[in-house]
């Protein structure tokens, strides 16, 4: 992935989901990785306050290989950053807009999707380089302010609601309507624990819940 030109390829992504695997352990990584493959997703993302995440994040990136692209979430700090590059994530994703997390991300030519949740720092984390903006928690990121960012925030920018999405048509639809990108999915796809017969289970939901509300 270029990220330069992040929005030319999520546009064309048949299923524009990132799955959040928050408490994740290297013991499932890989049958989660294939799993989620299986159901069309291709962006996955291990927060660091997994267990052993980077170990995880390593996993994933040689079972996904040039299928998809790996990172990680709730990253805080530069230091961070190039633990996550050395592990081969491609992904570096927050849920703050820290200018020197997402300037020091694109140095190492990976993608930066830094939280935002006002417009001022949206546009920090335009100026800082950010590849997309995670709106969050989109809980309090309603459709309604959604299409408020979308007037002013630059159509080459993606924007993806995390927060509270359920594999509803409707709900993603109000999101897509209102200039949202796609979304990011945590709670209700995975949850630290459970089987993986039902993480199949949730993200077959959420791909059939895409499809309608694409159609």
């Amino acid at each position: 992935m270029n990220p330069e030109n992040f929005i030319s390829q999520w546009q064309q992504e048949p299923l524009p989901l990132v799955a959040i695997l928050r408490g994740i352990t290297p013991k499932d990584a890989r049958e989660a990785a294939e799993i989620l493959l299986d159901c069309g997703f291709r962006y996955l993302e291990v927060p660091l306050n997994s267990p052993s995440p980077l170990e995880s994040i390593a996993l994933m990136r040689k079972t996904v290989g040039e299928r998809g692209y790996v990172g990680a979430g709730t990253v805080l700090t530069v230091e961070q950053v190039d633990a996550v590059a050395e592990c081969g994530g491609q992904l570096i994703i927050s849920p703050n807009c820290c200018p020197d997390v997402i300037r020091h991300t694109r140095q190492l030519g990976l993608v930066s999707l830094p939280g935002i949740m006002t417009p001022s720092e949206a546009f920090s984390a335009i100026a800082a380089g950010a590849s997309a903006l995670k709106l969050f928690p989109a809980e309090q990121i309603t459709p309604a302010i959604t299409k408020a960012f979308r007037a002013v925030v630059p159509r080459e920018i993606a924007m993806l609601p995390v927060g509270g999405i359920q594999p509803d048509a409707a709900q993603m639809r109000s999101y897509i309507q209102a200039g949202a990108n796609g979304f990011g999915l945590g709670g209700g796809l995975y949850q630290a624990g459970m089987s993986m017969i039902l993480l199949r289970e949730r993200a077959q939901a959420y791909q059939r819940a895409w499809h309608e509300c694409a159609e």
